[in-house]
């Protein structure tokens, strides 16, 4: 343990470096420090390159990630999440059930992929992006190597959707709750969605976050029916329970705690606003090592038939998704 530590300490040092770096340069350039964020770490992972010795504190930008997530349960209430929760968590149900399906029935019916790579890029495409591949990869014992490929799919998802998101938004002058509501559906991956949604505004950042856990909240369901619809079929799958928590995102018990303390009146405006500076600044060193992840090389041997299959699936829920968001809300 304490030699990880010891390892991954410069790392998370250059990671907080580069996050003073990127607000100074955002304030001076006049460009959103979220998607600067992400830039910058595109930038220097597809040019120079991370160092070696700073690989494995970079790599935790994903605990930053949970933790930011975690501390922004203290800007919302139970009251406001109820106002419109109940419409979200039906949006979520349909929207997962209609990607999944659909990626299945390209991947099998039109694409020809393999059965079990077809599933795991329906589950990465339906739930929660590499996190999901993961998952369903190792309850259906998909090869290692498909399990890279579905992966490297969302990551190319990912980054055109950082793109076209804040694009379309724009575009369309979309309201803060619409915006992020549409995100948090259907994006792939967390990181991405938050942020997107805080590039947006502080509105949309909150409802993407809280859209897209209740998506992630039902990986340990997806994992287990695929491992069951393969176990029957072949006799090879299993999920046990212990998988099951390993893979579900427990960060999300963390953010509703907070939700539950801040309903209550526990935390002072003083308290608020500490926590969110704590955010902001935890969210900046996630994304940074975020955009470390997007390789050009990578992404360049990412085969073009998978990538179109979930191209196509996810730009048609996208756009459906939008115009129901946008008439319900």
């Amino acid at each position: 343990m304490l030699t990880a530590v010891r390892e991954a300490v410069p790392g998370i040092a250059a990671l907080c470096v580069g996050a003073v770096l990127v607000r100074r340069l955002s304030s001076l350039v006049g460009v959103n420090e979220t998607l600067l964020a992400i830039g910058v770490g595109v930038f220097l992972t597809n040019t120079v390159g991370v160092p070696e010795r700073l690989q494995s504190g970079v790599a935790t930008h994903g605990r930053w990630l949970a933790a930011g997530i975690v501390l922004l349960g203290a800007s919302l209430t139970i009251g406001a999440i109820l106002e419109i929760g109940k419409i979200i968590l039906l949006l979520v149900a349909v929207f997962v059930t209609g990607t999944v399906l659909v990626v299945e029935l390209l991947g099998r019916h039109v694409a020809g992929l393999s059965d079990r790579l077809g599933s795991m890029l329906a589950a990465g495409a339906g739930v929660c992006g590499v996190s999901a591949v993961v998952a369903v990869g190792g309850a259906v014992r998909a090869r290692e190597v498909d399990i890279a490929y579905a992966a490297s799919v969302v990551l190319l998802l990912d980054a055109i959707s950082l793109v076209v998101y804040p694009a379309v938004g724009s575009l369309l002058d979309l309201p803060a709750t619409v915006f992020g509501v549409w995100a948090g559906v259907s994006m792939l991956s967390t990181g991405p969605v938050v942020a997107v949604g805080f590039a947006h505004s502080e509105v949309a950042g909150q409802w993407a976050t809280m859209t897209k856990l209740a998506r992630n909240a039902l990986i340990g369901v997806v994992a287990v029916g695929y491992a069951g619809y393969y176990a029957r079929r072949d006799a090879e799958g299993s999920a046990s329970l212990r998988m099951i928590w390993e893979t579900f995102p427990t960060f999300v018990l963390g953010f509703l705690a907070f939700v539950v303390v801040a309903s209550v009146g526990l935390l002072s405006p003083t308290l608020l606003r500490s926590i969110g500076t704590a955010v902001d600044w935890l969210f900046l060193l996630a994304f940074l090592g975020l955009g470390t992840e997007i390789r050009f090389d990578q992404l360049r041997r990412t085969g073009a038939t998978p990538a179109l299959v979930v191209f196509a699936s996810v730009a048609g829920v996208s756009g459906l998704s939008l115009v129901v968001i946008s008439a319900v809300l």
